[in-house]
């Protein structure tokens, strides 16, 4: 077998091992240093001490050491504390309750809300599986006591809370800046409005779908409604606070007055001085919203080492370039090359989470953005966009288990999945619009930064 095969013989493997069930951090540090000691194994060892003169080990403490210094990654935990402050201040629960007052003109009112709120949250936090939660505890309830329909209410949440992974400061994009090498900065300027055009389609098919069929999501009753000073008020303090830390953190980012790590601790200062504004700071609360972060930090940075290491193995048995040659052997033309790693992508989101798809596949497609002529920030909101999918489709649409998981028996797992599908289908929409208008991602980005030259 040569090593190529090999290559594939480990990816498959993983997946396999993935599907399974197994922790996908130590699947892939395993496999890793398992296929890593075969590709780099020299001799016979003559003692036990020689069992580890193998350079796995060595690339294995290099990926852990570069993780630890990358200046770019330090913004993750930084976001996060952020997120996990901001959610523990109740000032989300106030937001969804302002904005569904506000909106109770509209059809289907409190699940626009749910969207703009999750949209809002998302920026300041970044963490699908917080805003899914958050607002599967709140909103969902809250809906479902109104009388909307659980499999549209679930659907509506879902779709909400993947928005983290696409609107700015989106911890995604600091991973894909990181592996990609490009600029964090440029990435959250051409995903400002791919998110805004997502978010803004996802609100448009609601009042559609609700209009067509009003009993979905019954208007209001207006005893419930307060008066509209009242209701104005509270929308003005629990909505501008967050919005100014907000604008804060993203112009700081977007004008190069700071580095994302410099903007996130700014938000997380920021968060802290909310929820004492807010009355909501403690030191309980602190103490939970530092152990969420040192929490998911750490199975970030797991995720990181992990799959580098798997993606250096597989590179250099020559996975990466097999997969290369055949590709180019296909003599596609460049919107071809796109159709198909996007497919690609699309369909590695059934069983991978966004993280692996990134470090392990896309620098699969990234040398080849030359010979095509793509733009890699186009590239990569376009995959930014079908990221989305991962958390969306069946049968592994995390969003939906996070969902499920705080609702336990109050919904059907597939009652979950029959929501989600029509979002899929905006997904879609939204790149293939993208495609046909690139300066929807990439007008922004040239106009604060120039215009980008290879």
């Amino acid at each position: 077998m040569t090593d190529p095969q090999v290559a594939i013989v480990m990816l498959c493997m993983f997946i396999f091992l993935v599907l399974l069930g197994f922790p996908i951090a130590f699947t892939l540090l395993a496999m890793g240093v398992g296929f890593g000691y075969y590709a780099y194994y020299s001799s016979a060892p003559e003692s036990i001490a020689d069992i580890f003169n193998n350079n796995i080990f060595y690339l294995l403490n290099q990926n852990t050491y570069s993780v630890m210094e990358n200046d770019t990654l330090v913004a993750i935990p930084l976001f996060l504390f952020m997120g996990y402050v901001v959610e523990r201040a109740n000032i989300v629960n106030r937001l969804f309750y302002s904005l569904q007052m506000a909106a109770r003109n509209l059809p289907g009112s409190m699940a626009i809300a749910a969207l703009i709120t999750c949209a809002i949250f998302s920026t300041a936090s970044g963490i699908v599986g917080a805003v899914v939660t958050l607002m599967g505890l709140l909103a969902f309830p809250a809906m479902a006591s109104a009388g909307y329909n659980k499999q549209f209410a679930s659907g509506v949440i879902c779709a909400g809370g993947t928005l983290g992974i696409l609107i700015p400061p989106s911890i995604m994009l600091i991973v894909y800046a990181a592996i990609a090498e490009l600029s964090p900065l440029r990435l959250y300027a051409a995903a400002v409005f791919p998110g805004m055009m997502l978010a803004g389609l996802y609100i448009v098919y609601v009042i559609i779908r609700v209009f067509l069929n009003p009993s979905i999501a019954p208007k209001p009753r207006e005893e419930d409604v307060p008066p509209a000073g009242k209701i104005y008020l509270d929308l003005l303090i629990s909505f501008v606070p967050l919005t100014v830390l907000i604008m804060l953190v993203l112009g700081s980012i977007l004008g190069g007055l700071a580095t994302p790590a410099e903007a996130a601790a700014m938000g997380a200062l920021g968060g802290l001085v909310l929820a004492a504004i807010y009355r909501s700071l403690s030191w309980k609360k602190v103490k939970e919203s530092v152990f969420l972060t040192a929490k998911a930090t750490a199975m970030v940075c797991w995720l990181f080492v992990g799959s580098w290491t798997f993606a250096s193995v597989f590179s250099y048995l020559g996975g990466h370039d097999i997969i290369e040659h055949w590709v180019l052997a296909m003599d596609l033309e460049p919107w071809q090359f796109l159709v198909l790693a996007q497919l690609i992508i699309f369909f590695l989101g059934w069983p991978l989470e966004w993280s692996e798809i990134l470090i392990i596949f896309v620098p699969i497609f990234l040398p080849m953005l030359d010979t095509f002529g793509v733009n890699p920030y186009f590239f990569a909101m376009l995959v930014a966009l079908n990221l989305q999918t991962s958390f969306l489709t069946p049968p592994m649409a995390m969003s939906a288990y996070y969902l499920k998981g705080v609702l336990k028996k109050d919904i059907e797992l597939i009652e979950i999945f029959k929501g989600i599908l029509p979002y899929l289908a905006i997904v879609v929409f939204s790149m293939v619009l993208m495609y046909q208008f690139p300066g929807i991602a990439l007008w922004l980005p040239d106009y604060l930064f120039g215009v980008y030259v290879p």
